[in-house]
């Protein structure tokens, strides 16, 4: 019997992804014009100065870091045709103005600014306006400047819709009770936005169902004792859990399966890093040869492809098109049954 296959279409971010490699691949393999020969107007010179660089830091309530924002852009300028200058404003004020009056220096042609002070952000906003130079700041408002940024409200709604609907089909008798597991008060990360949202969408779904908040504060460690001590305390429940990021999410299922109630929990997650889909020699947690996971999703932030949305947002401007106030990311639930459209095996070597 013949056997056949079947690849699912990429979905348009995974479609840009692949167009701009195939570019990339292209422009390497074309052979350099001598002198004289198709001469090139100059490619735009785009600042980028980043949240931070330094190894290791996570970023926006995640698991990514600022390097893999910055591998982000610098894969998408190539396919771009854009020169990127790349500043760390180190979280700190006085760098991150620093590196500003240095872009001014250098007569950059646009400033995309991913600084967390309003204040600061404002002062460097104006010091650019005064240059002319436009800016586009990523996550973190500055004074009007077009924003890019993640939706922590609507991952939330994302991630609370999921628990919600799998409880409908396969709980409907059961008694329930939802665990919100995270750094819950962690106003830097604006984690209680992604909280409201959870709470939002499980509602939707379960407006009677109880919500219970667990705070790691930050520790994913501390998601074993809370959730231990809340699954003993409720020996006939099911648990619906909302962790506000994938390793609090891994850290449920353990602390799930060392109480031998893996059966009795639901959980999703939220950021798509690494951590829960995995490399191509990594364990991973969210795979099509691993539906029975109790870890039935992660919403996605896609912080590793963020220089793909913004470069043609930066690029549109100083071709004199209106940038949207506000662009947001489009969240959306990662499964065993579509991570290999977003994170196919080869965007995992």
């Amino acid at each position: 019997m013949e056997r056949v296959s079947f690849t699912p279409a990429p979905s348009p971010r995974r479609r840009r992804f692949l167009f701009g490699t195939l570019a990339t691949l292209a422009a390497v393999a074309a052979p350099w014009p001598g002198p004289g020969v198709g001469a090139q107007e100059r490619a735009h010179r785009i600042a980028f100065a980043n949240v931070t660089e330094e190894p290791g830091v996570t970023i926006e309530g995640t698991g990514f870091t600022g390097r893999d924002v910055r591998e982000s852009f610098a894969l998408a300028a190539r396919s771009h045709g854009a020169e990127i200058v790349y500043y760390d404003n180190q979280r700190d004020n006085a760098r991150a103005l620093a590196n500003a009056e240095d872009a001014i220096a250098k007569k950059v042609d646009l400033y995309v600014l991913y600084h967390r002070d309003a204040a600061t952000n404002a002062a460097i906003v104006g010091k650019l306006s005064a240059a002319g130079i436009p800016v586009l700041a990523i996550n973190h408002a500055a004074a009007g400047a077009p924003l890019y940024t993640i939706d922590n409200l609507a991952a939330g709604r994302v991630a609370g819709e999921a628990l919600g609907e799998f409880a409908a089909r396969n709980w409907r008798a059961q008694n329930k009770l939802a665990v919100v597991l995270g750094p819950v008060a962690a106003q830097a990360e604006r984690i209680p936005e992604r909280v409201q949202g959870i709470t939002e969408g499980l509602k939707r779904h379960l407006p009677s169902t109880r919500v219970v908040m667990l705070d790691t504060q930050g520790n994913p460690a501390q998601a074993g004792p809370l959730l231990g001590k809340l699954v003993q305390a409720h020996p006939g429940s099911k648990f619906l859990i909302a962790a506000t990021d994938d390793a609090t999410a891994l850290a449920a299922k353990a602390a799930l399966e060392s109480a031998g109630r893996l059966q009795d929990g639901a959980i999703v997650g939220h950021g798509v890093d690494r951590s829960i889909h995995g490399g191509i020699n990594e364990r991973k947690e969210i795979d099509p040869n691993n539906r029975g996971s109790i870890v039935i999703g992660s919403v996605a932030f896609y912080l590793d492809r963020a220089g793909y949305d913004v470069l043609p947002i930066a690029l549109g401007i100083l071709e004199g098109r209106a940038a949207a106030p506000r662009t947001a990311v489009a969240h959306r639930l990662i499964t065993a049954g579509n991570v290999f459209v977003e994170y196919p095996p080869y965007d995992m070597n």
